[in-house]
């Protein structure tokens, strides 16, 4: 299938795509890439574009709300039939981190050196860059929960 898409910013440009590619689809366009406010201040406009095709929008939740359901009830409360719309805790970063054997292979260091738990990381961002040729997503998901959703959830398009 092909989706449009939107993110904040290049590095999450990058994981969406190869999010797409694991789950067997690919992206026509990625809009945004002007930050977190600038992907808020475009979500309405993005679900109605959702009324007629496939949209999947990519957000960093980076302590907004306690857990991801309340921040989309509170930004995306009616979601359209084709949008998908996920919420990476704390960054998508802790996705990337999540990975730790590939990535630690890729840093040259000790799986031990990178965090049991990825999601509670302050800030993945200072940690990371390795998304297209390296980074494992169905291996991460067995440590984030929200990338294991959001992969389930591609992949159920």
């Amino acid at each position: 299938m092909v989706l449009q898409g939107a993110v904040e910013g290049s590095v999450d440009e990058a994981l969406l795509r190869r999010l797409l590619v694991e789950t067997g689809h690919q992206a026509s366009a990625i809009y945004g890439l002007t930050g977190k406010d600038g992907l808020l201040k475009r979500l309405d406009a993005y679900n109605a574009a959702a009324r007629i095709s496939p949209w999947v929008v990519l957000i960093d939740l980076n302590g907004d709300a306690r857990c991801a359901p309340p921040f989309v009830a509170q930004h995306l409360p009616v979601p359209s039939e084709y949008m998908t719309f996920r919420v990476a805790v704390r960054e998508a970063e802790a996705w990337l981190l999540a990975d730790r054997r590939t990535f630690a292979g890729f840093l040259g260091v000790s799986q031990a050196r990178l965090p049991r738990d990825p999601e509670a990381v302050a800030d993945p961002k200072e940690e990371v860059e390795f998304i297209t040729r390296h980074w494992q997503p169905q291996s991460a998901a067995a440590r984030s929960d929200s990338l294991r959703r959001s992969l389930d959830r591609l992949a159920a398009l």
